[in-house]
């Protein structure tokens, strides 16, 4: 079970602000949970945060999951104080009207809701279709562009306006699980690293601008020069209605970990993954990876030479939704995975295939 520090800790990430590009907070948020466990801690110009132990080992590990999250940002003010908006990654659009959402200006917060035209007025052809973006609007209820213009700017980030809900198994419903609960579950695993067994230099980083390009990471990554490397991030789930498994696998919610398998991933980081797992009665569930995952680990595993890379899953529904839904058993059992992980790897491992 997650200590109430570390649950309280998670719930303050979910409810921080982050769209990509707009992650000084969070990180600002890491720093303080992580201060006093990381021998150093430092950001650098790109925004991605190093949380460092034993770094003079001579096998570097880098850990990474990205803080930001999806979002939208204001693009236009019209006349009568409407907000038209474009979108930070990618926003499912379908599931936008009605959403409440907070605007993130200089002032502070700004709060309002996403409008369309409603169904009663919409003819019968149109009302079968998803809305384009640029047919929605932000409502903060002004009647002018002089009046939004004192509270808001052109270029303003958005997030939507929704709560952290506790559900049934142990399971929780939130906006940004992906990747904020990856970050969380890198975070908790060197914090409870026993330091005097530790045999290699950890270098966890939280990184950003993941849902634009994966650009933190290729920053990072070049900057840690690990030998190998793990990547925490969200798998979808497949154990909902609508799922065709024989074409997207099975993966079920509160299962265990997800561990992919194809080119993106060095096969003896997978492989000590699964011997962990197995020696500590881990549940774990395997994920068909038969081409570049669209994660860090893609940009980790092609950095400067090479990084053996790993990836390790957080099964997640309704991914890119303000309700997405992740079992915290599954968020256990990879911190579990992956802290033994790291308390097995000497400076003589050799990861070459």
């Amino acid at each position: 079970m997650l200590s109430p520090s570390s649950k309280s800790f998670l719930y303050d990430l979910l409810t921080t602000p982050s769209p990509s590009g707009f992650e000084v907070k969070i990180q600002e948020k890491c720093k303080e949970y992580m201060t006093g466990y990381a021998d150093e801690i430092y950001k650098d110009v790109h925004g991605n945060q190093f949380y460092v132990i034993n770094k003079n080992a001579p096998l570097r590990v880098m850990l990474c999951g990205h803080v930001d999250e999806i979002g939208l940002m204001v693009n236009s003010i019209d006349d009568n104080g409407f907000i038209r908006v474009v979108a930070i990654g990618g926003v499912d659009i379908a599931v936008l009207p009605g959403q409440r959402v907070a605007i993130h200006s200089v002032k502070g917060a700004v709060y309002g809701v996403i409008g369309r035209k409603p169904i009663h007025l919409t003819p019968e052809k149109e009302r079968e279709k998803s809305p384009e973006l640029h047919e929605l609007w932000v409502d903060i209820g002004v009647t002018s562009k002089k009046e939004a213009e004192k509270i808001v700017s052109v270029a303003d980030p958005i997030t939507l306006d929704v709560p952290i809900r506790e559900l049934k198994n142990n399971s929780i419903s939130a906006r940004g699980l992906d990747d904020r609960i990856g970050a969380f579950v890198c975070l908790e695993a060197i914090r409870n690293l026993p330091k005097n067994k530790l045999k290699v230099a950890v270098y966890c980083v939280t990184t950003v601008q993941e849902e634009i390009g994966l650009r933190g990471a290729v920053t990072s990554a070049f900057a840690c020069e690990p030998h190998t490397a793990i990547a925490v991030d969200v798998g979808w789930a497949t154990d909902h209605p609508g799922i065709d498994k024989a074409k997207y696998a099975d993966i079920k919610l509160g299962k265990g970990p997800i561990l992919d398998k194809g080119p993106n991933i060095n096969p003896k980081v997978l492989e000590g993954l699964i011997k962990i797992a197995q020696n500590q009665k881990i549940p774990y569930q395997l994920m068909p990876a038969p081409r570049a995952t669209g994660t860090d680990a893609n940009a980790i595993q092609l950095s400067r030479k090479g990084v053996a890379t790993g990836l390790v899953g957080i099964t997640n529904r309704y991914m890119h939704t303000p309700a997405e839904i992740v079992s915290l058993t599954d968020v256990e059992n990879a911190i579990k995975l992956i802290k033994n992980w790291i308390l097995s790897l000497t400076s003589s491992i050799d990861f070459t295939p």
